[in-house]
Protein backbone atom coordinates (compact mmCIF):
# COMPACT_ATOMS: atom_id res chain seq x y z
CA UNK A 1 0.00 0.00 0.00
CA UNK A 2 1.19 3.54 -0.64
CA UNK A 3 2.05 6.06 2.03
CA UNK A 4 0.95 9.68 2.19
CA UNK A 5 4.60 10.72 1.84
CA UNK A 6 4.91 8.82 -1.44
CA UNK A 7 1.81 10.50 -2.82
CA UNK A 8 3.03 13.97 -1.82
CA UNK A 9 6.22 13.24 -3.75
CA UNK A 10 4.21 12.95 -6.96
CA UNK A 11 3.38 16.66 -6.96
CA UNK A 12 6.94 17.68 -5.96
CA UNK A 13 8.55 15.59 -8.67
CA UNK A 14 6.00 16.66 -11.31
CA UNK A 15 6.62 20.34 -10.54
CA UNK A 16 10.39 19.85 -10.50
CA UNK A 17 10.16 18.34 -13.99
CA UNK A 18 7.98 21.25 -15.12
CA UNK A 19 5.04 19.02 -16.03
CA UNK A 20 1.35 19.81 -15.85
CA UNK A 21 -1.08 17.31 -14.37
CA UNK A 22 -2.34 16.61 -17.91
CA UNK A 23 1.17 15.85 -19.19
CA UNK A 24 1.93 13.51 -16.30
CA UNK A 25 -1.44 11.78 -16.66
CA UNK A 26 -0.78 11.19 -20.36
CA UNK A 27 2.71 9.76 -19.69
CA UNK A 28 1.39 7.52 -16.91
CA UNK A 29 -1.70 6.38 -18.82
CA UNK A 30 -4.11 7.64 -16.15
CA UNK A 31 -6.63 10.47 -16.04
CA UNK A 32 -5.78 14.06 -15.10
CA UNK A 33 -8.54 14.01 -12.50
CA UNK A 34 -6.84 11.04 -10.81
CA UNK A 35 -3.57 13.02 -10.58
CA UNK A 36 -5.45 16.06 -9.21
CA UNK A 37 -7.25 13.99 -6.56
CA UNK A 38 -4.02 12.28 -5.48
CA UNK A 39 -2.15 15.59 -5.23
CA UNK A 40 -5.01 17.15 -3.25
CA UNK A 41 -4.90 14.22 -0.81
CA UNK A 42 -8.50 13.25 -1.64
CA UNK A 43 -7.71 9.79 -2.97
CA UNK A 44 -5.41 6.90 -2.11
CA UNK A 45 -5.13 5.07 -5.43
CA UNK A 46 -4.46 1.38 -5.76
CA UNK A 47 -0.99 -0.03 -6.20
CA UNK A 48 -1.18 -0.40 -9.99
CA UNK A 49 -2.20 3.23 -10.60
CA UNK A 50 0.48 4.49 -8.23
CA UNK A 51 3.07 2.30 -9.93
CA UNK A 52 2.12 3.70 -13.37
CA UNK A 53 2.56 7.24 -12.09
CA UNK A 54 5.89 6.62 -10.34
CA UNK A 55 7.22 4.65 -13.33
CA UNK A 56 6.37 7.58 -15.60
CA UNK A 57 8.06 10.02 -13.22
CA UNK A 58 11.15 7.81 -13.00
CA UNK A 59 11.43 7.61 -16.78
CA UNK A 60 10.98 11.37 -17.14
CA UNK A 61 13.58 12.01 -14.43
CA UNK A 62 16.11 9.81 -16.23
CA UNK A 63 15.47 11.70 -19.47
CA UNK A 64 16.25 14.97 -17.65
CA UNK A 65 19.54 13.65 -16.23
CA UNK A 66 22.68 15.50 -17.31
CA UNK A 67 25.03 13.72 -19.67
CA UNK A 68 28.79 13.75 -20.28
CA UNK A 69 28.50 16.45 -22.93
CA UNK A 70 26.76 18.69 -20.37
CA UNK A 71 29.53 18.47 -17.76
CA UNK A 72 32.72 17.65 -19.67
CA UNK A 73 35.73 19.92 -19.81
CA UNK A 74 36.35 20.59 -23.51
CA UNK A 75 39.76 22.21 -23.03
CA UNK A 76 41.77 19.04 -22.60
CA UNK A 77 45.53 19.17 -22.20
CA UNK A 78 47.01 15.97 -23.65
CA UNK A 79 50.40 14.37 -24.24
CA UNK A 80 51.60 12.19 -27.09
CA UNK A 81 53.09 8.77 -26.37
CA UNK A 82 56.46 10.02 -27.63
CA UNK A 83 56.54 13.15 -25.41
CA UNK A 84 59.27 13.27 -22.78
CA UNK A 85 58.00 12.98 -19.20
CA UNK A 86 59.94 16.07 -18.09
CA UNK A 87 58.05 18.11 -20.72
CA UNK A 88 54.76 16.60 -19.55
CA UNK A 89 55.56 17.53 -15.94
CA UNK A 90 56.22 21.13 -17.03
CA UNK A 91 52.91 21.13 -18.94
CA UNK A 92 51.02 19.82 -15.91
CA UNK A 93 52.63 22.47 -13.68
CA UNK A 94 51.90 25.26 -16.18
CA UNK A 95 48.21 24.37 -16.36
CA UNK A 96 47.82 23.38 -12.71
CA UNK A 97 46.61 19.86 -13.47
CA UNK A 98 47.46 16.57 -11.81
CA UNK A 99 46.75 14.22 -14.70
CA UNK A 100 46.41 14.20 -18.45
CA UNK A 101 45.45 11.72 -21.16
CA UNK A 102 48.09 10.27 -23.46
CA UNK A 103 47.23 10.00 -27.14
CA UNK A 104 48.58 7.88 -29.96
CA UNK A 105 47.64 9.98 -32.97
CA UNK A 106 44.12 11.05 -31.90
CA UNK A 107 43.31 7.89 -29.93
CA UNK A 108 43.49 7.89 -26.10
CA UNK A 109 45.86 5.13 -24.95
CA UNK A 110 46.88 6.00 -21.40
CA UNK A 111 47.05 8.45 -18.53
CA UNK A 112 49.92 10.29 -16.86
CA UNK A 113 49.25 11.30 -13.25
CA UNK A 114 51.32 13.07 -10.61
CA UNK A 115 50.85 9.99 -8.44
CA UNK A 116 52.19 7.73 -11.21
CA UNK A 117 55.23 9.92 -11.81
CA UNK A 118 56.01 10.07 -8.08
CA UNK A 119 55.62 6.30 -7.85
CA UNK A 120 58.20 5.78 -10.62
CA UNK A 121 60.59 8.25 -9.02
CA UNK A 122 60.26 6.46 -5.65
CA UNK A 123 61.24 3.24 -7.47
CA UNK A 124 64.49 4.95 -8.48
CA UNK A 125 63.49 5.55 -12.09
CA UNK A 126 64.93 8.78 -13.49
CA UNK A 127 62.47 10.84 -15.52
CA UNK A 128 65.17 12.52 -17.62
CA UNK A 129 64.89 10.27 -20.67
CA UNK A 130 61.53 8.61 -20.07
CA UNK A 131 58.71 9.08 -22.54
CA UNK A 132 54.99 9.02 -21.83
CA UNK A 133 54.64 5.50 -23.20
CA UNK A 134 57.26 4.30 -20.70
CA UNK A 135 55.43 5.37 -17.56
CA UNK A 136 51.78 5.92 -18.51
CA UNK A 137 49.02 4.14 -16.67
CA UNK A 138 46.13 2.36 -18.35
CA UNK A 139 43.67 4.51 -20.24
CA UNK A 140 40.79 5.76 -18.10
CA UNK A 141 37.23 4.73 -19.04
CA UNK A 142 35.93 6.08 -22.32
CA UNK A 143 32.30 7.09 -22.69
CA UNK A 144 30.12 8.70 -25.33
CA UNK A 145 28.81 12.27 -25.00
CA UNK A 146 25.35 10.85 -24.18
CA UNK A 147 26.51 8.89 -21.12
CA UNK A 148 24.35 9.88 -18.15
CA UNK A 149 25.57 11.49 -14.94
CA UNK A 150 24.63 8.43 -12.87
CA UNK A 151 27.09 6.33 -14.90
CA UNK A 152 29.78 9.02 -14.76
CA UNK A 153 29.53 9.41 -11.00
CA UNK A 154 29.83 5.64 -10.57
CA UNK A 155 32.94 5.47 -12.80
CA UNK A 156 34.53 8.42 -10.99
CA UNK A 157 34.38 6.49 -7.74
CA UNK A 158 37.06 4.20 -9.19
CA UNK A 159 38.92 6.35 -11.74
CA UNK A 160 40.37 9.88 -11.54
CA UNK A 161 38.83 10.97 -14.87
CA UNK A 162 36.57 9.69 -17.61
CA UNK A 163 37.28 10.50 -21.26
CA UNK A 164 34.50 11.53 -23.63
CA UNK A 165 35.09 10.21 -27.15
CA UNK A 166 32.99 10.17 -30.27
CA UNK A 167 33.99 8.41 -33.48
CA UNK A 168 37.50 7.89 -32.11
CA UNK A 169 38.04 11.60 -31.39
CA UNK A 170 38.62 12.92 -27.85
CA UNK A 171 35.98 15.59 -27.20
CA UNK A 172 36.60 16.22 -23.52
CA UNK A 173 37.04 14.75 -20.10
CA UNK A 174 35.04 14.59 -16.92
CA UNK A 175 36.74 14.80 -13.53
CA UNK A 176 35.26 14.54 -10.06
CA UNK A 177 35.52 18.32 -9.80
CA UNK A 178 33.50 18.78 -13.01
CA UNK A 179 30.67 16.69 -11.57
CA UNK A 180 30.75 18.39 -8.16
CA UNK A 181 30.77 21.90 -9.64
CA UNK A 182 27.82 21.04 -11.88
CA UNK A 183 25.79 19.60 -9.00
CA UNK A 184 26.15 22.68 -6.76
Amino acid sequence: MTTTHDLIDIKKIRKKLGLTQVELAKKAGVSQSLIAKIEAGLLDPGYSKTKYIFDALEQLTQNEELSAEDVMNKKVITAKISDFVMDIIKLMKKHGISQLPVLDEEKPVGLITEHGVLDKISQGISMNHQKAQDIMEDCPPIVTPQTKMSVLSHLLRYFPIVLVVQKGKLLGLVSKADVIVRMT
